[in-house]
Parts: structure tokens; C-alpha cells; sequence
């Protein structure tokens, strides 16, 4: 009755046009390189020319993140927020405030001494004279030589350097303010963090693997920079070298500069310690400063260190030269934070990029692959027997 209705053919879509080679356009990967390179370039003198506010700033950034813990700790302990917020704040300025008062009384003192050391200046001066002269050399050369060095220049130049260090607490109260207001942000963090994971996982990694690592080191360099500075100072007033605890700051201060930390730290107590007692007590200064720090700083202080940094000592040192550069002195103590921030924000902060850390971290131990995972030994029946039972008739 009814003819069956041929069901409606499917439309086929329509095949994309293809792009031809000519038609397709993109930039070359070199020209990507060299437009990174621009754009760093542009924000390194950028922070150079701004050194002079992103060097505080830095500062204080790092100094919240040492003391976070206190306001975590105080609101996981049922506490209100702004007592953590207090307890944090407080003891952040007792450590400003302490060690820029320690760096202004000491450097008073240095510059009351410097003045009684001329005349122990001028009899070095012709004792080594003298010296040469014994083994033949030129008066002349003598006369030359010996009118090039004057050791009150140098110790000028330490007082100089020792002011300089001072200036980076000039700014003290930009520093304070700063510090209280991101002391105030520090009690939201926790709960800011928490969603910024839910929305944004790579970003909230890479930000708290900059905190944690930052503040290990941090936390390790402070405590063997105390024991530095009290063996340091102990051996030098043993050995009577004016001003012990000065240099024992100036030790603890330094333990923060990777790499030449320990030979900036040296200089001063060694001059001081060449016009107390002769060439021998300055030997001596430097023996010990040697061994002190060489056994503390190299051998036990990276094994509690261990990989928290991610940087390896090329890198390290490298990150000194930049930072320094950059920022000055500032940048000379926070080298290796500031390292972490911006391994932080441009690799860390992308799955894509972390292979880099391969190549910038410290030596790590290669893990064995689990398909590597050596199977037990089985014994194999002899081909004779593997063959007999072959044969054999299945029972029905």
C-alpha cells in the first residue's frame, strides 16, 4: 500500500581546504629566541635602574616568607589571625632592628681604632723594607713599591665596604612599612593559596615550591651562620684581634654570599690582625678562618642543605655575579632567593619548561626505571625433559 520512503542521504561536510606552504605563516623559532633575549634584556635594566626600590622590596618579600610559619602555625592552633600577624611582625623587626644597630656601633668602633694603627703601619712598613733590602733588591724599587701601599687606604676601603653594608639598612623604614603590610596579607595567604590550587595548580606549585625551599635555606643558612660567627669570634679574641665581635657579625652577615662569602669575611680580621702582631698572627687568622669554615660551610652544611635549593654551584655562583650586579649588595645576600623566585615564575611555574631543571639543578642520583627491576632467576627444565613431557599422553 505504502512504498518505502529511501532514507535522506547524510550531508558529507565539505573537506577542509588544505594551506599550502605559501599561505601558512609563522615566526621562526630563531626570531622567538632572539625577541626573548630583547625582552630580558629590557627587564634586567629595567630592575637595574629600579634597583634602588626592588632591592627593599626583595628583602621584605623574603623576610615574610621566612617567618609565614609563625602565622600558620598560630591560626592552626585555633589562634586569632592578627596575634600570628603580631608574633611574626615582631620578631621580623627585632632581627632588622638588632643587626643594623649591631653594624652601627661596630662600625663606630672600627672608625675610633683605624687612627691608632699609623705608627704600627710605618714600622711594618720598614721592617719589609728592610727585608727586601737584605735579598738585593733596588732601593729604588724599594722606595717605589713601599710608597704604593698604604695600609690605613686599605682599611679605609674595609670601613667603606662595612658602610656600605650598612646602607642596606638605610631604607630601614621603607623596609618596616613594607614588612607591616605584608604582614597583614600573610593572614589571608593560607586561604588565598587554597583556591589558587583548585583554579590554578601549576602556579600554586611553583609558588610553594619557591616558599619551601626558600625558607629551608634560609633557616639553615641563619643557623650555621650563628656557629660561624661564635667559633670565628671566639678564635679571634683568643688570638687578639680587635673588634671580635664585629668580625663575628660580619661572618654570620656573609655566611648568606654564596661562594665568596667566607673570603669577603676573612679580609678585614686578617689586615687587623697583620698590625697587631706581624705577618705570623695574620697567617694564623687566615688558618683558622680556613679551617673553620671550610669544614662547616663545605663539608656539613650542604648535607642538611641538600637539594633544596635546585641550583647547582655554577649556577650558584653565576646568580651571585648577576644579583650583585643588578641590585648590589642586597643582591649579593639574596642571590640564591631571588634565583628561586624567578626559577619559580618562568620554569617551575610550566610543565613544559621543567625539564630545564635538569640542567641548572645540583647532581642528583638517577633512579632505576621500574622495568629495569631485575626478575628472580628461574631454572629451565633440560630441552631432554622439556621434550619427554611433550610427548606424553594426556590422560582422557
Amino acid at each position: 500500500m505504502f512504498s518505502k520512503r529511501a532514507p535522506a542521504p547524510v550531508p558529507v561536510p565539505a573537506p577542509a581546504p588544505t594551506v599550502t606552504g605559501s599561505e601558512h605563516w609563522s615566526i621562526p623559532r630563531g626570531l622567538i629566541v632572539l625577541l626573548g633575549a630583547a625582552a630580558t634584556v629590557v627587564a634586567v635594566a629595567g630592575m637595574k635602574g629600579f634597583s634602588g626600590i626592588l632591592g627593599p622590596v626583595f628583602l621584605a618579600l623574603m623576610l615574610t616568607v621566612a617567618v609565614q610559619p609563625i602565622q600558620d602555625w598560630a591560626q592552626k592552633h585555633g589562634w586569632p589571625k592578627w596575634l600570628g600577624m603580631l608574633g611574626a611582625l615582631v620578631t621580623v623587626y627585632l632581627i632588622l632592628i638588632g643587626l643594623a644597630a649591631s653594624l652601627v656601633v661596630s662600625t663606630a668602633q672600627l672608625a675610633t681604632i683605624l687612627p691608632e694603627y699609623s705608627d704600627k703601619m710605618g714600622a711594618l712598613l720598614d721592617e719589609a723594607r728592610s727585608s727586601l733590602a737584605s735579598f738585593g733588591v733596588d732601593t729604588e724599587q724599594i722606595q717605589n713599591t713601599v710608597s704604593s701601599i698604604d695600609l690605613t687606604k686599605v682599611l679605609g676601603v674595609v670601613e667603606t665596604a662595612l658602610e656600605g653594608l650598612l646602607g642596606v639598612f638605610s631604607d630601614l623604614v621603607f623596609i618596616l612599612a613594607l614588612l607591616l603590610f605584608m604582614a597583614f596579607d600573610g593572614m589571608s595567604i593560607r586561604s588565598r593559596l587554597h583556591i589558587l590550587a583548585e583554579e590554578r595548580p601549576e602556579i600554586s606549585y611553583a609558588l610553594s615550591t619557591f616558599a619551601k625551599g626558600t625558607r629551608k635555606y634560609l633557616v639553615v643558612s641563619t643557623v650555621f651562620g650563628l656557629i660561624v660567627a661564635v667559633l670565628d669570634g671566639g678564635a679571634l679574641w683568643l688570638m687578639g684581634i680587635p673588634l671580635p665581635i664585629l668580625w663575628a657579625l660580619l661572618s654570620f652577615i656573609t655566611n648568606y654570599i654564596p661562594n665568596i662569602g667566607f673570603v669577603i669575611g676573612v679580609i678585614p680580621p686578617a689586615l687587623l690582625g697583620l698590625l697587631e702582631g706581624g705577618p705570623w698572627l695574620m697567617v694564623w687568622v687566615i688558618v683558622v678562618y680556613s679551617v673553620i669554615n671550610f669544614v662547616i660551610q663545605s663539608i656539613i652544611q650542604p648535607k642538611f642543605v641538600g637539594d633544596a635549593v635546585g641550583l647547582s654551584v655554577t649556577m650558584t655562583f653565576l646568580s651571585l655575579i648577576f644579583w650583585s650586579w643588578v641590585l648590589g649588595a642586597l643582591g649579593a645576600l639574596l642571590a640564591i632567593p631571588l634565583s628561586l623566585l624567578v626559577k619559580a615564575v618562568l620554569l617551575d611555574i610550566d610543565p613544559a619548561t621543567r625539564w630545564a631543571d635538569i640542567l641548572i639543578s645540583g647532581p642528583k642520583e638517577v633512579a632505576k626505571p621500574p622495568d629495569a627491576v631485575e626478575e628472580p632467576e628461574v631454572d629451565e627444565e633440560p630441552p631432554e625433559e622439556q621434550s619427554r613431557v611433550n610427548t606424553e599422553p594426556t590422560s582422557g
